[in-house]
């Protein structure tokens, strides 16, 4: 028995919007009913559909926990809420919004995977960092609900308390690190007060080095923040000890930290991919460069990311050349399936011109909605499509919207972004390079950083529109990242208005080549060995350097490996390169074993040797010029000759004897009683 099809239920909340039923109808397969108070006077058509057990689509967002309050009674109903509304029904376009409409609807049917959690666990162990009695108001207030210590830095006149609820310390921290749950502190200049003060708090004889833990910080100092990004860091409170309100907040905040508490694992991390380092020479550091929080840092061959600390940002993944690190909430794979559903929704029902339009949950959502309730709403063709962070977003996602179908790209950021948004500028820049060369127009991808919903719109009405491809790519993204950002420039490629085979791009690209000095290389393979995803190889058969371009991610080790520095990397886009599998960048001859014709080493090499060691060593010369035979020779008949000819190559000319004081004395006197010298 086959499942019964599903519900879609659209309303026009009220008739403060058109609903375009036949675009709808076009772009999604689900039965359609419509109501125009689907919360109120019509609820019973939603009751009707949860009656039948099929999956149940609802366009509205804002009365959703009053239909899931509703579907409790149905343990087995499948909700999905998408909205409409703001995003397309209350604009100025409205009676056009049809097939975006559409397009929203069939993209919220797309799964989304599960997140995995991180868990803190803060068992109250509280430190207030202070100067004066705001730091001990601020403990006497928090004192029932922590175990609180308070370390004043450089404190005046402190008048002792008439009982000690909690121990005042001096100090100053000189180094923390953690999170909630788990910060270790650095203390200098450490000391306890004597329990004798009497007019003010008398500190005893001092000390550096001494370190503390607490499970939270709050810090009323109202010095520089203990760590980079403080307002990301999970368990640390800081505030200024002139703003009273802002004082407030945090002692709020500080009393309900205490238990368990569970946040996303932003990052996926594979360790055997990261580029970071080989035999410790350092080659990529896109991800320390850019992490905020000081949450990754160098483990050897790669780096460590602390999941703990770890604020979501996502410029690591953005950047990320090899897919070692990709973004889990949620991963690139499934959100451009869900933008792959958009745009073929979008242009199934009857749209054109589309514009993606990326933004966050926080202040995307909030600029949307103050739009289309205060303004002009959103165009008609600027598809919203929300992710976790905008920082997130690498040239895969950006891309993957041309060779989908559509016309341009918007990301939407604060006039201020709480994450540095120096990884998103680079996709941005890069992508849009790329689309620009590729034939789909200048300017395509763009970042507007605003708070003011009416510029907004007026930037989106300004954004040009691109030159749409004629045959969008249908391919569904899976796998790991890498995969998916290559596959996905090969389809933008085929789809492109005017392809070209070779794109240069600026340096940080995850593409590109490499460029050899063919003379000065002498085929070491040092590169070879360094080379963390195989794009550069040997021939095990012959003295060959070979490269796969489509395997290179511009890490630069093999540049800073290369003992003769005759190899660079070469940031670009080279489809032609991408479709050779592999590229010989240098051959020679190899050299032949005299003794048993086994070839091994390369012919130039062997001669070069041969040439600076006749001329220079005292040990190839002479009589000793047979020896040099050995050099012509593989490793097993080179062993073979040094054993048979009783040969020692560590051998040196025999030293003259050394001679003592009464051996230059009693030569002298011989001489003297020789005066012919015989």
């Amino acid at each position: 028995m086959s499942a019964p099809a599903s519900h879609l239920l659209i309303c026009s909340c009220e008739k403060t919007m058109p609903l375009d039923e036949a675009a709808i109808g076009r772009g999604c397969t689900a039965r359609i009913t419509q109501a125009n108070q689907l919360c109120g006077l019509d609820l019973d058509r939603f009751r009707q559909a949860l009656a039948d057990g099929a999956p149940i689509t609802v366009a509205c967002t804002q009365e959703a926990p009053l239909f899931r309050e509703i579907a409790e009674d149905f343990p087995q109903a499948q909700l999905t809420f998408v909205n409409i509304r703001e995003t397309g029904g209350w604009s100025r376009d409205a009676a056009a919004a049809g097939p975006k409409a559409a397009a929203l609807i069939a993209a919220a049917g797309e799964e989304m995977p599960p997140i995995s959690p991180v868990t803190l666990e803060s068992r109250g162990v509280a430190l207030i960092y202070g100067r004066d009695e705001v730091a001990i108001e601020a403990a006497q207030r928090l004192a029932d609900r922590l175990d609180i210590t308070v370390l004043l830095t450089r404190p005046g006149d402190i008048a002792p308390r008439r009982t000690n609820e909690f121990p005042v310390l001096k100090g100053t921290i000189r180094n923390a690190r953690g999170h909630l749950g788990q910060f270790e502190l650095a203390i200098d200049d450490y000391a306890l007060p004597s329990p004798s003060s009497r007019a003010k708090l008398v500190f005893g004889a001092s000390r550096d080095g001494a370190t503390s833990t607490c499970d939270l910080i709050l810090d009323l100092a109202g010095g520089n923040p203990l760590f980079p990004a403080h307002e990301l860091r999970p368990g640390y409170l800081r505030a200024d000890p002139r703003d009273k309100a802002a004082v407030e907040r945090a002692i709020a905040d500080a009393g309900g930290m205490v238990g368990t508490f569970d946040k996303p694992r932003f990052i996926h991390f594979e360790e055997a991919l990261c580029a970071h380092s080989r035999s410790s020479i350092t080659g990529c550091t896109r991800c320390l460069d850019l992490c905020p929080t000081g949450a990754i840092t160098p483990n050897g061959n790669s780096v460590a990311i602390d999941a703990n600390v770890c604020a979501g940002c996502g410029s690591c993944a953005s950047v990320c050349p090899t897919g070692a690190a990709s973004y889990a909430l949620p991963g690139a794979d499934a959100l451009m399936r869900r933008l792959r559903t958009l745009l073929a929704t979008y242009r199934k029902a009857g749209g054109s011109d589309a514009i993606v339009m990326f933004h966050d949950g926080e202040h995307g959502e909030e600029i949307i909605d103050a739009l289309a309730r205060f303004g002009a709403g959103l165009p008609a063709n600027v598809l919203p499509l929300r992710v976790n962070e905008v920082t997130q977003l690498g040239p895969e996602l950006m891309a993957a919207a041309f060779a989908f179908g559509g016309a341009g790209v918007a990301v939407v950021t604060r006039a201020r972004p709480r994450h540095d948004i120096t990884a998103l500028a680079r996709a941005v820049e890069t992508t849009d390079r790329i689309v620009t060369a590729l034939g789909f127009g200048a300017g395509l991808v763009r970042t507007i950083e605003t708070d003011d919903p009416d510029q907004l719109r007026a930037m989106l009405d300004a954004a040009p529109r691109g030159l749409a491809t004629q045959r969008p790519a249908g391919f569904v993204p899976r796998g790991a990242k890498r995969g998916v950002l290559e596959t996905t420039f090969r389809e933008l490629h085929l789809a492109a208005p005017a392809p070209v085979d070779m794109v240069p791009l600026a340096a940080g690209a995850p593409f590109g080549g490499v460029k050899l000095d063919v003379e000065g290389c002498t085929l070491c393979h040092a590169c070879v060995t360094a080379c963390p995803t195989g794009a550069l190889s040997d021939n095990p058969d012959r003295a060959m350097l070979r490269f796969s371009e489509s395997l290179c991610v511009q890490c630069g080790l093999c540049e800073s490996t290369c003992p003769e520095k005759v190899i660079a990397v070469e940031p670009r886009l080279d489809f032609q390169a991408w479709n050779t599998p592999l590229r010989v960048l240098k051959e020679e001859e190899p050299f032949d074993c005299i003794a048993c014709g086994k070839p091994f080493g390369t012919r130039s090499s062997i001669e070069r040797v041969l040439a600076k060691l006749g001329e220079k060593h005292w040990m190839f010369q002479g009589a000793n010029a047979k020896r040099l035979d050995v050099i012509k020779m593989c490793a097993d008949c080179r062993v073979e000759a040094v054993v048979n000819e009783s040969f020692d190559p560590h051998a040196a000319q025999q030293r003259p004897p050394v001679m003592s004081t009464e051996d230059y004395l009693r030569a002298r006197e011989t001489k003297k009683g020789d005066p012919l010298g015989s």
